[in-house]
Parts: structure tokens; sequence; C-alpha cells
């Protein structure tokens, strides 16, 4: 047994998942399953194939570093994996809960420090950046007092009317260090919260107050993973550039939910907690109670009784999900996975949920499964973000190579 090899596989299984390790060493992956329990000695003459796939297989692509940005209200870095996908390199991040940092560090590690909140930060501070990435909370925005100041001839642009909101901080930073390209993340219910004047307000500040040639979209996805969820996507570039939503490219045929759920016959190996055994059975712990179930039964009865459509989400591999919420850790009631009749049905494990936000399987879940659902239901569906990233970057990369042709031109003429 090479203990050397085994580090070195578990340095892999930090980056790729059992199967593609398996694929890379041609072997099965039940095989690489047993090395990493040492049930079976981990051979020595796998160790220059595992030195080969870590040399040339790096989490960031081949094209990193086409350009910059800074991730803002990051969370667990959804936002930041789907740009890294086409090239970019974070440069600067902010998040202000400590379990989702821990997350965050865990999976990206970054050689810049995670700035807790942002909004005392200087912006001036912020290094300069191509692109900002924002999945700000949505608040609600102050108008009072707009009319008055107009009566007294008083200034009013962005800094009165969305000062004490979360937005105001993404405005101010867009203000200072006027990056290319910006993508905002939102609940689709910013198009329509305080009769639509928040999202009036927004778009406001964006083209008239900030100047950029802003455009919006609520996506679906649905349409990238077996789970209904809205979002806008609001994009901006600080000139005019040829992007358009029109060139979104959605999976022609949409995923089921069997694609995320835990096989439970032994093709995919165990993780603990979230599954045990030889089968990689579900844990028992996902299951609801029977009090929990018989209560959730009689509460989504009473509504229905009601003309209401409160109730649990019952689902099963054929299906589609609902919205997985943050609120998940609760009792689990919108996302219920059915294990057949007579039998109490259970909750995602987290694995599950990361797999349903579209987040691979090397991605580190180090947290409580609470704090993991609260994570995982606050995030974004990363293969939403990566397509728009692949429609964003080449106007990118074409406004960052004619800002340089221009410096490059002034130097000449200097």
């Amino acid at each position: 047994m090479s203990c050397e090899a085994l580090e070195k596989l578990k340095e892999a299984r930090a980056r790729f998942s059992q199967k593609d390790i398996a694929e890379r060493l041609d072997v099965n992956p039940k095989t690489v399953g047993r090395w990493e329990r040492g049930s079976v000695p981990c051979p020595t003459v796998i160790l220059p194939a595992l030195k080969e796939i870590l040399k040339n297989n790096q989490q960031v692509p081949d094209n990193a570093d086409r350009f910059t940005f800074i991730d803002l209200f990051a969370g667990i870095g959804g936002i930041r994996a789907g740009f890294q996908s086409t090239g970019g390199k974070c440069i600067f991040t902010s998040e202000w809960n400590s379990y989702s940092q821990k997350t965050y560090i865990e999976n990206f590690g970054d050689e810049h420090p995670i700035v807790g909140d942002i909004c005392p930060y200087p912006a001036e501070e912020i290094p300069d950046h191509d692109v900002l990435l924002a999945g700000f909370p949505c608040q609600p925005f102050s108008i009072a007092g707009v009319s008055k100041k107009n009566a007294l001839g008083r200034p009013h642009g962005f800094e009165c009317v969305t000062q004490g909101t979360l937005f105001f901080d993404v405005a101010r930073i867009i203000a200072t260090k006027r990056p290319k390209a910006f993508l905002l993340e939102n609940v689709k219910n910013l198009v329509s919260h305080d009769k639509g004047n928040t999202f009036k307000i927004i778009l406001q500040t964006l083209k008239e107050e900030l100047g950029y040639d802003v455009h919006y979209k609520v996506i679906d996805g649905k349409s990238f993973v077996p789970q209904h969820r809205e979002r806008i996507i609001i994009v901006g570039f600080r000139e005019k550039t040829g992007f358009s939503f029109d060139n979104l490219q959605l999976p022609k045929e949409q995923t089921l939910l069997s694609s995320i759920l835990h096989p439970e016959n032994g093709t995919e190996q165990e993780e603990a907690p979230f599954t045990t055994g030889d089968k990689a059975k579900v844990h028992s712990k996902y299951v609801l109670s029977d009090k929990l179930w018989a209560y959730l039964q009689m509460y989504a009865a009473k509504h229905k009784a009601a003309g209401n459509g409160f109730g649990f989400g019952l689902v099963d591999g054929t299906m589609t999900a609902r919205t997985l919420s943050a609120r998940y850790y609760k009792d689990g009631s919108e996302i219920l996975i059915d294990r057949g009749k007579g039998k109490n049905p259970r909750r995602l494990t987290p694995r599950e949920c990361a797999r349903l936000m579209g987040f691979p399987d090397t991605f580190k879940i180090e947290v409580s499964d609470c704090q993991a659902y609260r994570q995982f239901g606050n995030s974004v569906i990363v293969p939403v973000i990566r397509e728009v990233a692949r429609l964003m970057t080449p106007h990118i990369i074409e406004l960052k190579q004619q800002e340089e042709a221009g410096i490059s031109q002034q130097w000449l003429l200097a």
C-alpha cells in the first residue's frame, strides 16, 4: 500500500467526483471508493496517473484570468462559480455570514481575505475590476422626501433614493470603480415589489444615474436542473454592446429529480453523514418522524378545506421540485421525497440540495445540515449563471481590448 498514492487520491477527490477519477484511471468507481475507505490497499502503480490528473486538470479553466471580477453578497460562491468557468478571476469577495464564509473558503481558498459587511467598506479601497457580481438582498426603497427635495432644489440622485438599502452599496461601488460590466441577481418578485417602484428605481439608477446599458430577464432554473426556480438577472455594460438575452441557450431536455437523488443501490460511493453502508443508503435522520408527517398532512388538509393552496410538496424521481428555500431546514415541506406506500417521506440531503442548485459533487459541505440547507436555499442555480456568463464574456473581453487599445494609442501619441 502506498501512503503517497492515498494522499494524492484524497487530493484528487477534493477536486473531482469518484466517477471522474475512475474513468481517468480506467477502473470501477467502487474500486476508488474501496481505496478511499481503506478496505482495499491503494496501489502504488496509480501514483503517476494521479499526479498527471492533478497536474493537467485544475478547478479553473485553461483560459483563466481573461478578466477580473468582484463577488459581493457572495453567499457560498454560486455566481462566482459561473463566471470562473468562463475564464474570470475573482480578486475581491464580500460576505457577512460566517458559516457561508466557511463554505466559500473551503471551496475557493482565495489568496485575498473575505471582507464581511460591505456597507461600511470604502469603495475606493476595492481593487479595480472588469465585472461586478452581486446577488444583493431585496429591500424596500423609500422615495419619501424626493418631492420635498425637488421643491427645495436639492439633489436627490441614487444616494438619496437608495440610501439605507443594500442596492445602494452596489450602486456606489459601480459609481466609484466604473467596471466594464455587472451582473445582479434577485428574486422574481423584485419586478413587482412595491407596485413596481423598487425595480423602477433600480433601473433608473443603473441607466440614468450611472449610465450603463442595461438588460434583464427572469429565468426559470428548471431548464437546467429539476427545480422550478425563477430569478431575475440584471446585466449592464458601461458601453453599448451586442449583448442580448435572446441568445440564451436553454437545454432542450428537462432533467428530472432522479438525476440528483442518491440511487441507494451501491452505484454511488457512501458519503457520510448523508448516506451510509455499501449501498450508500440515505441516512435515516432525513426521514420524517411520524409526528411531523402527521402534522404536515393535517396542516395541508386544513388549508385545502379552506380553499388555500398551502401544503407540502411530495415528489418522486420522475418530477420537478418546487423552489428550494432557506427555510428548508425547518421541516422540508416544500420538497419531500416519496419513499413508497406506507413509508414516511424524507427530506433531501444537503448533497442532493447542492446538486439541485447545480453544484458539482466536488463541492465541499463542511457545515451542519441546518446551515447547509440555508446556504443552498439562498444560493443561485450555477448552470444558469454559467450560461449568462457565457453570453457576457465575449463582450467583456471586447470592452477590455478596446480599453487597452485606447491606452496604447494614448501612449503612442504622448
